[in-house]
């Protein structure tokens, strides 16, 4: 083997993402090559039905634990066969919405050693159009991307190199069929029954379609196991044939077979060609969704793309890997965390400061042995910095709790649940009140993510703190241990007068002694002079 051939293997790297659905679970696992390119080892689907009976209640229901977790105990068998160093895995509504998330998050790390990590509508939106738009060619126009899971509806208008409008509604196969029939309905489905199923997806999607008419696009491109199953029974009707990937549909061509769907009973519909026995009792809500849709949107033409949001996953670990590698600083996280400060109108030059404070806090701190977290948190840490007075925008008085709720509620991209949870109590605690497990907002997050917030918060403190003025005289700041080994001192380096920032740092002691267990004693140092 040559040493060029050697180093190309060495850094080859083989990565599996999996996707826990509402209606099925999907593993993909790749090769990535050293050059960025890669190869589909294997692809994977199994129908486990996690929102089955779970959207009246929001409680996933026993059965549908227990098929989630043996699927992913074989899918990180597999992935481990293959040799994946990593799983990179996410669940979407079911999970979303339900209130025992943190069991079955628990019983599918401890069948698969895999921390699942939840994710927002947007972010599942954001997902889906890298997905299909990886996969999608369509020149220079523009489209509207429809994916309909089982418990929840994405909206992405966008055009072959960037999204431009991203929504999810609440609508999807299981959440409907749930609703709309009772367990184990196998008879035909009435017009008048379909009829209101259709209404409820206008009034549901209203407030979307509305957004949508003042957006520009040439066509719909259609993904999910609803619309792909239409798709093979629309092209078999009209050309007896599967469908092939050129292939646009007129919605009176769908309209003809969702009429005939929708008069079969459900054994009828198993012996449809293109409709599986997983898919033949929900895909009636299921086609109500596009079919409305596209009823509303004035009967653009559709075409469909076998691209999930697996292949989402794929993509964004990709854009992140070569933005690393090339030492960019742009992320999806970054810019829409600056977004909600700009819309919040934050005082964006305090806030940059105040973060690269934090960012020199928790790399010393780490140093002197206050912690041991990682990257990651460091990267929570400096967006919570960016964004802890965000509230002030509404109102100065009580700015940290409305400081959480935009935080909370803001949908960032690139974020899952956790992160977001850890991001916004790290905020709400960055000033007075120390995390408390009586505070819901704190004690609803899991251990680990306590302990992190824990740390960042007493951080963003101090941090904020030494910017009390506003005029960024605190230059440097960096934890040591003090010479006598009783304390740990904070240096600190200013070009002007600091008093109003050290008066503020006279209330941080006792928070950073509960923390970390040592004493802070503040120190001011010299400036480094600069020849």
């Amino acid at each position: 083997m040559s040493r060029r051939t050697a180093e190309s293997e060495s850094h080859r790297q083989i990565v599996a993402f999996m996707d826990v659905g509402t209606n099925s679970m999907r593993l993909l696992i790749v090769r990535i090559e050293a050059d960025g390119s890669y190869a589909t080892l294997t692809e994977q689907k199994e129908s486990v039905r996690l929102g089955e009976g779970e959207f009246a209640d929001h409680v996933v229901k026993p059965a549908a634990l227990d098929r989630a977790t043996i699927v992913a105990a074989r899918f990180a068998e597999m992935a481990a066969t293959f040799g994946a160093e990593r799983i990179v895995a996410v669940a979407t509504s079911a999970a979303r919405e339900a209130s025992n998330k943190r069991i079955l998050l628990q019983r599918l790390r401890t069948a698969s050693g895999v921390d699942v990590r939840v994710i927002s509508g947007r972010e599942e939106a954001r997902l889906i159009y890298l997905g299909v738009a990886s996969g999608a060619r369509f020149d220079d126009g523009q489209a509207l991307f429809v994916d309909i899971g089982g418990g929840s509806t994405e909206l992405i208008v966008g055009d072959q190199s960037r999204h431009l409008y991203l929504d999810s509604l609440r609508l999807g196969a299981i959440r409907l069929t749930n609703q709309f029939f009772d367990p184990g309905f196998s008879g035909a489905v009435s017009k008048r029954r379909y009829a209101r199923i259709q209404q409820l997806v206008r009034t549901t999607a209203v407030r979307s379609l509305q957004r949508l008419h003042k957006k520009e696009f040439d066509f719909v491109v259609g993904s999910s196991g609803t619309i792909t199953s239409l798709a093979e029974v629309t092209a078999r009707r009209l050309w007896n044939r599967p469908p092939e990937k050129q292939d646009r549909f007129e919605h009176d061509q769908l309209r003809e077979s969702i009429v005939n769907l929708v008069g079969m009973t459900l054994e009828e519909r198993l012996r449809v060609p293109g409709i599986s026995g997983r898919r033949a009792d929900i895909i009636v809500a299921g086609a109500a969704i596009i079919d409305t849709l596209l009823e509303e949107l004035g009967s653009p033409l559709l075409m469909v793309s076998d691209r999930t949001l697996r292949d989402g996953l794929l993509i964004d670990y990709l854009r992140r890997s070569d933005a690393q590698a090339d030492g960019k600083d742009f992320s999806y996280r970054l810019d829409s965390v600056l977004r909600l400060g700009r819309r919040c109108r934050f005082d964006e030059s305090h806030a940059r400061h105040v973060a690269a404070l934090a960012e020199m806090l928790f790399d010393s701190a780490k140093v002197a042995g206050l912690h041991e977290l990682r990257d990651w948190e460091q990267e929570i840490l400096y967006y919570a910095a960016l964004l802890h007075d965000i509230g002030a925008f509404l109102s100065y008085n009580n700015h940290r709790e409305h400081a959480y709720y935009f935080i909370r509620n803001a949908e960032l991209l690139g974020f899952d649940e956790t992160e977001v949870g850890i991001l916004a109590a790290t905020t709400l605690f960055h000033k007075k009140t120390y995390p408390r497990k009586t505070d819901s907002r704190f004690g609803s997050l899991d251990r680990r993510s306590r302990q992190i917030v824990k740390v960042l918060c007493v951080l963003l403190r101090i941090a904020e703190s030494l910017d009390r003025s506003h005029g960024r005289v605190i230059k440097a700041a960096a934890f040591r241990e003090s010479e006598d080994g009783q304390a740990i001192e904070l240096e600190l380096q200013a070009d002007g007068d600091c008093h109003l920032e050290l008066w503020a740092m006279e209330v941080h002691h006792k928070a950073f002694l509960r923390t970390f267990g040592r004493e802070m004693r503040i120190q001011m140092v010299a400036p480094v002079e600069t020849t």
